[in-house]
C-alpha cells in the first residue's frame, strides 16, 4: 500500500512538472511572438524564435533556477518533443512547385553553398579553432542552412548541451542580422560592377543562397524590390528543404565515426522528424490540406518552435557561454565572410555555366 501511494505521488509530481514547465515555456513563447510583431522587431528582423531564446536566457539565469525543480520535465518536453514536431510542420512552408519554378541553377547554387560552408565550418572549428565537435557542427548547420531553426534541428542528432546550442544560435543570429543590412548596401554599391547584383533576379538568388534566416532573407530582398524578395525567399526555402537529407547524412556520418566500431554502432539512426518534414512538404505541394488549415498549422508551428527556443534559453547558463570565449564568434565571422565572398563566387560560377 505504501509503495502504491508513493508511485501515485511520483506520477502526480511528474504530471505537475510537465504542466508547469509547458505553461512556463508557453508564456515565454507567447511573449516572444507578441514582441516580434512590434515595429522595432520587424525593422531589425528579429523573429519570434530569436526573441524567445533571448527571453529564455534572461529568465533562465534569474527566475527559472528557483522554480526549475517544479518545471524541469515540461521544459524538457518542449526542448525535445515539441521541437521535433515543429520541424515536421516546418515542411508546410515549402512546395516542390516553388523549387521547380526557380530552376536547376538555384538548386545547384544552394547545394554548393550549403555543402562548402558546412565542411569549412567543421574543418575550421575542429582543426583551427580547436572547438569541440558539437559546437562546430551546430554553427556550421546554422550558417549553411537556415540559422536558428537548423541549429535546433541538428541538436537531436549531435545531442549537444544546451549551452552549445545557445552559442550556435547566438552566433548565427548576430551575423545573419548583419547580413540583412549589408547585402542591400552591397547591391547599391556594386550593382554596376558585379554580375550577381545587376538584376533583382540574380540578387535574389545570391541573398537566398547565402543569408542565414528566412526573415533576414526576406528583409534583404524587400530592400531592393518585390521581385528580389520573392526570388530570395524561394531560393532560401530550397536551402530549408535540404535540411532533411542533411540530417540523414549527418546522422549516418556520426554513427560511422562513433568510438565503438561494433556492428551495432554502424547502424544509422534515422531522424524520422526529418523524413516527415519532407512528407509535409509533399502534402503541401499536392495541396491536400485546405489553405486555411495550412495557415493555422504554420501558426501552430511558429508557436511550437518558439516554445522550443524558450526551453533552450531557460536551460542555458551564461557561465557556460562565457567559458566558450571568442572562438565560436570568430568561426561564425569567417563563415559569414565566406558566404559573402565564396557564396558570391559560387553564384557567379553556376550562373555563367548554366
Amino acid at each position: 500500500m505504501n509503495l502504491y501511494i508513493r508511485l501515485s505521488l511520483n506520477k502526480n509530481d511528474v504530471f505537475k512538472s510537465h504542466y508547469m514547465g509547458l505553461m512556463f515555456t508557453a508564456g515565454v513563447a507567447i511573449a516572444g511572438l507578441l514582441m516580434s510583431q512590434s515595429a522595432t522587431a520587424q525593422h531589425w528582423g528579429f523573429s519570434a524564435l530569436t526573441i524567445a531564446i533571448a527571453l529564455g536566457i534572461v529568465l533562465g539565469n534569474t527566475v527559472y533556477p528557483h522554480i526549475a525543480s517544479a518545471c524541469a520535465s515540461g521544459v524538457g518536453v518542449a526542448k525535445q518533443q515539441l521541437l521535433r514536431t515543429g520541424i515536421v510542420l516546418y515542411g508546410l512552408r515549402i512546395t516542390f512547385q516553388q523549387i521547380a519554378g526557380v530552376g536547376m541553377t538555384a538548386i545547384v547554387t544552394d547545394f554548393m553553398v550549403l555543402s562548402s560552408t558546412f565542411l569549412l565550418a567543421y574543418w575550421l572549428g575542429t582543426r583551427i579553432f580547436k572547438l569541440d565537435r558539437d559546437t562546430a557542427l551546430l554553427i556550421g548547420a546554422g550558417s549553411s542552412i537556415c540559422g536558428a531553426a537548423a541549429v535546433m534541428a541538428t541538436e537531436p542528432i549531435v545531442r549537444a548541451q544546451a549551452s552549445k546550442v545557445s552559442i550556435a544560435v547566438a552566433t548565427v543570429v548576430v551575423f545573419g542580422t548583419a547580413g540583412m543590412f549589408l547585402y542591400p548596401a552591397l547591391y547599391h554599391f556594386w550593382f554596376t560592377t558585379l554580375p550577381i547584383f545587376q538584376t533583382q533576379n540574380s540578387y535574389g538568388v545570391y541573398a537566398g543562397s547565402t543569408i542565414h534566416e528566412v526573415a533576414q532573407v526576406f528583409a534583404a530582398g524587400q530592400a531592393i524590390g518585390p521581385k528580389a524578395a520573392d526570388i530570395a525567399v524561394i531560393v532560401k526555402m530550397i536551402r530549408v528543404m535540404m535540411l532533411a537529407p542533411f540530417l540523414l547524412l549527418l546522422s549516418g556520418w556520426l554513427r560511422l565515426r562513433s568510438a565503438n566500431q561494433s556492428e551495432q554502432s554502424r547502424k544509422i539512426t534515422i531522424p524520422w522528424f526529418a523524413v516527415f518534414f519532407v512528407v509535409m512538404a509533399g502534402i503541401n505541394s499536392l495541396q491536400w490540406l485546405p489553405a486555411s488549415i495550412t495557415h493555422e498549422l504554420i501558426v501552430l508551428d511558429n508557436f511550437l518552435l518558439a516554445m522550443a527556443m524558450a526551453a533552450l534559453g531557460l536551460t542555458t547558463h551564461l557561465g557556460a557561454i562565457r567559458s566558450a570565449g571568442l572562438k565560436p564568434l570568430m568561426l561564425g565571422g569567417i563563415l559569414f565572410m565566406y558566404l559573402i565572398l565564396g557564396g558570391g563566387f559560387i553564384n557567379w560560377l553556376v550562373a555563367s555555366n548554366s
